[in-house]
């Protein structure tokens, strides 16, 4: 089950763009207090860093808002993957259909992605009233966004894949939520960290993007072997969701 040529070529994307619209533009209508409450940390923390650090740290607070809206939405919704696998068994479904399991990750993980839209506008908006971004910067944003976005989903399908109840999913995803985005430099400088601590949180892909986003916004040294980290990290976890999918192909 590797991505291949082959793979795009073969993959639905009427599936995927209906089930991306049906699970995060419909979402958003269907629930707005999800979107709000799914803004309501990073934006809570912006405030906290605003505060303590006397406004010197808003610059990271903002780009490390963008990783983290992402990463949290992401990382949470692996309940949502559990339930469709466990409740609704809807990957059975799709099993017995001309669906593939890469055309279902691509369709959830897009849905991820339009969820966190209405976060992504207000940082946007944040940043360029408050003058954070640069040109180069921004493409460089928008590039480890994208990264981490499938770097968490397969973690997301990684702990949908592997509990047993829906219920033990929320804890599960809970605590690697604070984990993967909290501890990384995400809304501090990566210089405060020594560099042996800095690649012991790169498990979480959110680390080496914050390290990149800051080095290329002019906010930090820049460090390029981020980049390696980077691919690695949303590889290896890519890799590791095809296996705990759990996709029953003939």
């Amino acid at each position: 089950m590797t991505f291949s040529l082959r793979t795009v070529l073969k993959l639905n994307l009427r599936f995927i763009l209906t089930f991306a619209w049906y699970y995060g533009f419909r979402t958003i209508g269907r629930g707005p207090s999800y979107v709000v409450a799914s803004m309501s940390a990073p934006l809570t923390l912006l405030f906290l860093v605003f505060i303590l650090s006397h406004g010197s740290l808003l610059g990271y607070a903002i780009v490390g808002g963008f990783l983290t809206l992402i990463a949290n939405v992401t990382l949470q919704s692996s309940g949502d993957a559990a339930f469709l696998r466990i409740q609704l068994r809807i990957q059975d479904l799709f099993v017995a259909s001309s669906m593939s399991s890469t055309d279902y990750m691509i369709g959830l993980t897009l849905s991820y992605l339009v969820f966190s839209s209405p976060g992504i506008i207000l940082y946007t908006i944040l940043g360029i009233a408050l003058g954070v971004f640069v040109p180069y910067g921004v493409a460089v944003l928008a590039i480890c966004l994208l990264l981490l976005l499938v770097g968490t989903a397969a973690i997301s399908f990684i702990i949908s894949g592997a509990v047993a109840h829906v219920r033990n999913v929320w804890g599960i995803a809970g605590i690697l939520s604070v984990v993967m985005t909290i501890l990384p430099p995400t809304f501090y400088p990566y210089t405060y960290i020594p560099s042996y601590a800095l690649y012991g949180l790169s498990l979480s892909p959110v680390t080496p993007a914050a390290v990149l986003v800051q080095g290329y916004m002019g906010l930090a040294p820049v460090m390029p072997v981020m980049w390696v980290v980077l691919i690695l990290d949303v590889i290896g976890y890519y890799l590791l969701a095809r296996i705990m999918t759990k996709w029953r192909e003939s």
